[in-house]
């Protein structure tokens, strides 16, 4: 059966790290997607969780009936300059420790380049790969990528490339459906490529930022380098999704044993509770 994991991120502000196991139950959700969190992995820093913080997360999740089934962290592991590459690296490695200790077999990411420095921060990815990834295969975990805008490789296809090269089969890919149309709007034939190397699903909804000919957001200076996108509930974007799930459904992953769909919507925190019921029920519905 397909997991739904919460993303508690629209409830960092309101509730502590242990107390997300509890939001998540109380929503209806069996799962929980442990993001970066100040007191667990901040963005780019060092994790800041010891022992007793694991366990008492563990326990947490444990009596609220919750599964962490994915972590995901964002360190700098492509960054074109070294002193940020090299720290982010050891950030990593303490993140796969803490992966281990708290028995979450998936970790989720992004590649966290700069697309200024594409070939720059594609040979760093491939250098912390050189490092991480011989700890990731040891530990049995799994590590998939999403490609984000404004990192070093947005297109959908070109990124899953990226990953391809490592010929690894604990390397999958994250399919943001909010990145859609930075991706290059490509769902039906990207994802079918990528198969059973697809690891995790985010839904959240947004609009195509290239319509109205590339004027349908208007940021000054003209012809600056900012990506737009949104995270909002599904059905409040342009993001199909019917064909989006159908794409999943042939591809044979609404039947995998290990399938993740992620709900992310960040857009509407007032609102948290009744939105993240409206995207249980709605990814219910849309699983079949």
């Amino acid at each position: 059966m397909v997991r739904i994991a919460l993303d508690p991120t629209p409830y960092h502000h309101d509730f502590s790290l242990f107390e997300f196991p509890e939001v998540a139950a109380r929503l209806g959700y069996e799962h929980l997607q442990l993001t970066p969190h100040a007191d667990f992995s901040p963005f780019f820093r060092y994790p800041k969780a010891d022992d007793d913080l694991v366990a008492t997360f563990k326990k947490a999740a444990r009596d609220a009936g919750v599964g962490i089934p994915a972590i995901l962290p964002v360190q700098r592991i492509s960054w074109p300059d070294e002193p940020q590459r090299q720290a982010a690296v050891r950030n990593f490695r303490r993140i796969i420790q803490l992966a281990v200790e708290l028995e979450i077999p998936v970790i989720n990411t992004e590649f966290s380049g700069r697309p200024e420095r594409s070939e720059d921060s594609e040979d760093a990815f491939y250098r912390s790969m050189e490092e991480l990834l011989p700890l990731i295969e040891q530990e049995g975990l799994r590590l998939n990528i999403d490609p984000h805008p404004d990192d070093f490789v947005e297109d959908g296809l070109e990124a899953w490339r990226v990953l391809r090269g490592l010929n690894s089969k604990a390397i999958g890919f994250v399919y943001v459906a909010s990145h859609t149309f930075h991706y290059g709007d490509r769902g039906t034939t990207l994802l079918p490529e990528v198969g059973d190397r697809l690891g995790a699903v985010y839904t959240a909804d947004t609009f195509d930022h290239r319509r109205s000919h590339g004027l349908r957001y208007i940021s000054n200076p003209p012809g600056n380098e900012a990506r737009i996108h949104q995270h909002l509930r599904i059905g409040d974007g342009d993001v199909d999704w019917s064909e989006l799930f159908d794409t999943l459904r042939a591809i044979g992953y609404l039947e995998r044993d290990d399938a993740l769909i992620v709900s992310n919507v960040f857009a509407e925190d007032e609102t948290a509770d009744e939105v993240s019921r409206f995207q249980l029920r709605r990814l219910r519905e849309l699983i079949g």
